[in-house]
């Protein structure tokens, strides 16, 4: 099953289009496609969206590029959203979460214990309401791993993941699968490359991270990649990508990308189900 395990679907730059967008995935074979927010401001944006999308189902936390302006009263309300919707069969995980040491900001001493604190009471939300959780793990693997591993039972998907085989290796012992996109179709990625080849396709699942992270093709030589924007139905390609560097069939990483995604995120797996899927 062709599953986007991580698309910001709700994103300003999908306004002018968002209804063709959906439709390019329909029609590009998506099945699901998982949502998560990044702020209290967009809880109810990526619910919405997610009700629209094929199989669509969407996660509810802080991303750390919001942790700046984030604190005590943003999680009681994210506490409460969860509270809300945990009848909801289309909340699937706390998301998207973790910890980011590439942007400047962010790494200050005052920047990185807020982060860390925000990320670590997400993780034991996260517990409390037996939810699995899409991690954001920029240049910040091991931190996020040390908060993790005091949280026995969270599992879920390191989102974009581009660490080495020995943290790739931690998190799956962790519970966690490993999100690959469009980062693995650039032939200069090869530390990506390389985990996307040797990583079990049992502990890897698909993703565009849409709008942002295109795929080698929608890139102009000279083009800036964020100015390229990305979109769900770029997934098939992605697929296509791994199947090249793994030397399998298509189907193959579709069927077994899709399995993983369904084990780490049972709420999806129980929401695709009672679909017929």
């Amino acid at each position: 099953m062709l599953i986007d395990t991580h698309c910001h679907l709700d994103a300003p730059e999908f306004a002018q289009d968002r209804e063709q967008v959906i439709e390019h995935a329909r029609q590009a074979g998506l099945r699901s496609i998982v949502v998560p927010s990044v702020a209290v401001f967009d809880f109810q944006a990526a619910r919405e969206v997610a009700l629209a999308a094929p199989g669509g189902v969407y996660a509810l936390g802080i991303h750390p590029l919001f942790s700046p302006k984030a604190g005590a009263k943003d999680l009681e309300l994210l506490e409460q959203e969860i509270q809300l919707r945990l009848e909801d069969p289309r909340f699937v995980a706390l998301g998207e979460i973790g910890l980011d040491y590439f942007v400047p900001e962010l790494k200050t001493e005052e920047a990185s214990r807020h982060q860390e604190w925000l990320y670590e009471a997400q993780l034991a939300m996260a517990q409390r309401y037996g939810l699995p959780v899409l991690l954001h793990v920029r240049r910040s693997q091991d931190r996020v791993l040390k908060y993790l591993r005091q949280f026995p039972g969270v599992g879920g998907i390191a989102h974009a993941f581009n660490g080495s085989v020995q943290q790739a290796q931690m998190f799956v012992r962790q519970g966690c699968a490993l999100g690959f996109g469009g980062a693995m179709t650039f032939g200069r990625a090869k530390q990506i490359r390389r985990l996307a080849q040797e990583m079990s396709l049992a502990d890897i699942v698909l993703e565009t991270d849409a709008p942002d992270l295109a795929p080698s093709w929608l890139v102009e030589p000279g083009t800036p990649l964020a100015s390229v924007r990305n979109e769900p139905a770029e997934v098939k390609g992605i697929a296509q990508s791994l199947a090249e560097l793994r030397g399998v069939d298509v189907a193959e990483v579709i069927a077994q990308t899709g399995a993983t995604a369904r084990r780490v995120l049972p709420r999806l797996d129980a929401f695709l189900a009672s679909q017929g899927h």
